[in-house]
Order: structure tokens, then sequence, then C-alpha cells
């Protein structure tokens, strides 16, 4: 029997994560099945020490959709971003994290823009609630200072909240790096690229 490949991947690492997982699970059903789209949620636990990973394989009962990959130990999010990534088999794929600071009622706006013929749609984040000022201005610093370091802009304001399309996911495969800093890599292998903003929530 031929697996059914989903449109859509979402990708969600998770480190001590159990309290918010329903809520995000809940958001992220109620806004996807309102695109009519397919489907599919590749969570990685990493190394949580909370009842993450029992949640997920709950979960994973309940809903097809969901994917799990568990870490064998706490490796950190970029990592934990990467093999997700490498597991999605949607036609395109959407970093978000479980906190819910990034909202999934934003994905319709992504896939609007990747409709258009965009491969990468960065969600640049107009405020930054619940942070504070020196979280806020150091953030704001170190878009600065490494754009002075490198020769790829890398989008200020700007998380792993994005979509990356099928072309992106398979560049980014090919890469060699194992000690990874993903935002740099979305910017580094190009194409077609816009944005969409949004006001940041506070952590759920």
């Amino acid at each position: 029997m031929t697996a059914i490949i989903p449109e859509i991947s979402l990708i969600v690492p998770c480190h001590n994560e159990v309290e918010n997982l329903s809520a995000l699970y809940d958001r992220i059903k109620a806004v996807m099945e309102k695109t009519g789209k397919s489907w599919e949620m590749v969570c990685v636990n990493d190394g949580s020490m909370d009842s993450t990973l029992e949640y997920l394989m709950a979960l994973q009962q309940q809903d097809h959709r969901i994917i799990v990959i568990d870490l064998s130990r706490n490796f950190g999010k970029e990592a934990a971003l990467t093999a997700a990534l490498d597991h999605a088999r949607g036609n395109c794929a959407i970093p978000l994290d479980a906190d819910l600071q990034d909202p999934p009622e934003l994905i319709p706006e992504l896939l609007i823009k990747w409709q258009e013929g965009y491969d990468i749609v960065n969600a640049v984040r107009l405020s930054r609630d619940g942070e504070s000022w020196l979280k806020r201005a150091s953030a704001h610093a170190f878009y600065r200072i490494i754009n002075r370091m490198s020769v790829v802009d890398i989008p200020t304001d700007t998380g792993d909240f994005r979509l990356l399309s099928r072309p992106v996911l398979d560049a980014l495969k090919m890469l060699p790096e194992r000690r990874r800093f993903m935002k740099g890599l979305f910017a580094w292998v190009g194409f077609r690229t816009t944005e969409v903003y949004y006001h940041r929530e506070p952590r759920y």
C-alpha cells in the first residue's frame, strides 16, 4: 500500500512541552481543517524530562497524522529541527514553536504566499510580547552583528517560524554541516523569498 504524501508538514521540536501540546494540537487541527489541505505534524522529543514523549505517543494513537521522533538525549533545538525537516514528507514544511509563541492561525497567510510561487515565506515579528527589554535588545543586536559578519543577510526579527518549499527542504538535506545554525542555512540556500508579519505572543 502506497503511503499518501501530505501537502504540508508542520515541524514541532519539543523539550519539556507537555503542558502546551494539547492546546497546540487543537489550534493546529482547527486551522488546518479550514485550509482543506492534507497535513502531518512531525514532533521531535528532544530529551524531555517530563511526559512529553508519552503524550506525543498517545496523540499519535489517536491521529495518524502525528509523526513522533524520539532523540536519545537533549541535542538542542537546531538538531531537533534538522531531524524533523529531514523526515518531513510534505510539499512544504512549516516549523513552529510548541509554546504557541508562533501562532498557528498565521499558517493560511504563509500558504497563500507559497501558492503565489514563493519558496520561503518568513514570518517577521512586529512585536515580542512577554519578553524583557534585555531579551528584545539582545535579539535586535544579534541580528545586526551577525549580518555585519556574514556575506548572506539573515532576516531580522525572524525566528524559525516560516514556510519552506520542497526544493528548499531538498537543498537543506544536502548540506554537510553538523553544528547547524538553521536561520543562517535558511537564508544561505537562496530561493524566492517573501515575508508576512505578526505580533509574537507570550509563551503559553
